[in-house]
């Protein structure tokens, strides 16, 4: 068998690796995965970890699912790809007839993609030329919340709020169209304030913002509930009523961002339907799939997609990815929808979800933990540390104990697969607080 370092070293030498300083590397633990079951990875030495952030927050039922496996194996007998472009087949027919059931028919029309960035860009441009098509030229503006992430395409980060990912890029970014309002970050409660009150006092200052620049404004787009990468800002459902009737009021398209927080991570299979409203756009990738291959879509609701049907060629949407609505992707994500309506999934995850939350009190109540939250099955808490590279610190620590927990900056926080068992959630948050107490030492 080969070894460990034997992948290390060969992928430092010809991968160039997400999200990281490369010369942090070796010193970070970098680890070859040779095999995945259920919530465990396994490295070529045979150590496992368990994968308590769904490796990128994608894996909801597991790695090597059953179900997903036999659905791709059976496309690939079939299908394996075909332009979407002239062409259909039907996994894709079939995913988004089912996925426009889950908005109750309110958004009726899927445009499938390769990513969530990709998933941002398509919902920009929409709206935007929609608005262009119907003659409301004016509006080309664009709003979003101070932390907000909605992936690193240029489009999408002109509409991201995170300066680790955006500064570097400031002047190829186009953002004088872009306003930022105020985040409804429950976190942001002051004494005597509930996280109700905080969403209000967003709200009334998106108000504010959409009276000033009315008529001028194409979108706003919004993470419901959970802001995700700027470490897990929680915030109220009235945030999102209030958007929407702002929205209506003031004729701009709401797009919701729920590339991270569909498919049930926030409690309902959908996020925005906490709220009990219904978005103009509709951004999903992520969990689509189950975990396993690269997809996205963005739904919309009619009047947006009838903006585009004319005659006239330029007045349509030709934006295009060459993988778009890839047979393989579309199966898994209908094996994904599959164990979702015949395995009580949302109603197994809220017994699971009171489970893991009592596993974690002695962390929420750890002396240097603030705003412990949960929404779902997402778990976050603050660490109150100087440690400048508590996050790089951390992770080393939980890798050390056999599990996979990937702080944001100093937010450490929890996505596991829907998969994890009772006995595993106890012991991972236990293998949690002493890579805590290891880090803070």
């Amino acid at each position: 068998m080969t070894a460990n370092s034997d992948w290390l070293q060969r992928s430092l030498t010809a991968v160039w690796h997400p999200c990281t300083q490369m010369k942090h590397h070796p010193a970070l633990p970098l680890v070859p995965v040779a095999r995945a079951e259920g919530v465990w990875l396994e490295d070529f030495e045979g150590k496992r970890y368990l994968d308590g952030i769904s490796s990128w927050w994608v894996n909801l039922f597991g790695h090597g699912n059953p179900r997903i496996n036999a659905a791709i194996t059976d496309q690939l007998s079939k299908l394996e790809h075909v332009m979407l472009a002239g062409f259909t087949h039907q996994p894709a027919i079939e995913l988004a007839e089912r996925l426009s059931a889950k908005t109750g028919g309110a958004l009726g029309h899927a445009f499938f993609a390769s990513d969530g960035a990709s998933a941002t860009e398509i919902a920009l441009k929409m709206s935007f030329h929609a608005w262009q098509n119907s003659g409301q030229t004016q509006k080309q503006e664009f709003v979003c919340l101070q932390g907000s992430y909605h992936g690193e395409t240029v489009g999408a980060l002109s509409v991201t709020d995170i300066a680790l990912f955006r500064d570097a890029y400031a002047p190829l970014i186009r953002n004088e169209h872009v306003h930022l309002a105020p985040s409804p970050d429950a976190r942001l409660a002051q004494p005597g304030e509930s996280a109700e009150d905080v969403a209000n006092k967003a709200a009334d200052a998106l108000e504010q913002l959409f009276i000033a620049r009315a008529g001028k404004i194409a979108a706003l787009i919004i993470e419901p509930l959970v802001q995700c990468a700027t470490g897990m800002a929680m915030h109220h459902p009235r945030y999102l009523q209030r958007a929407r009737a702002l929205c209506d009021q003031y004729q701009v398209h709401l797009i919701c961002d729920e590339i991270a927080v569909g498919f049930g991570r926030t409690g309902t299979f959908l996020a925005h339907e906490q709220a009990g409203i219904r978005p103009d756009l509709l951004c999903l990738s992520k969990g689509i799939t189950g975990g396993y291959l690269p997809l996205s879509v963005v739904l919309s609701s009619d009047p947006i997609y009838q903006a585009f049907w004319d005659d006239d060629v330029r007045r349509g949407f030709l934006h295009s990815h060459s993988y778009t609505g890839n047979p393989l992707a579309c199966s898994a994500a209908l094996a994904t929808l599959d164990i979702f309506d015949t395995e009580n999934t949302l109603e197994n995850n809220r017994h699971l979800s009171s489970v893991i939350t009592k596993a974690l009190q002695p962390l929420a109540t750890h002396s240097a933990v603030r705003h412990f939250r949960n929404t779902g099955m997402i778990w976050a808490m603050d660490i109150d540390t100087a440690q400048a590279d508590f996050s790089r610190r951390y992770f080393a620590a939980a890798m050390e104990r056999g599990i996979l927990v990937r702080p944001i900056g100093n937010t450490v926080y929890l996505m596991p697969p829907y998969v994890l068992s009772e006995s595993d959630a106890e012991w991972l948050a236990g293998q949690m607080l002493s890579a805590l107490q290891a880090t803070l030492a």
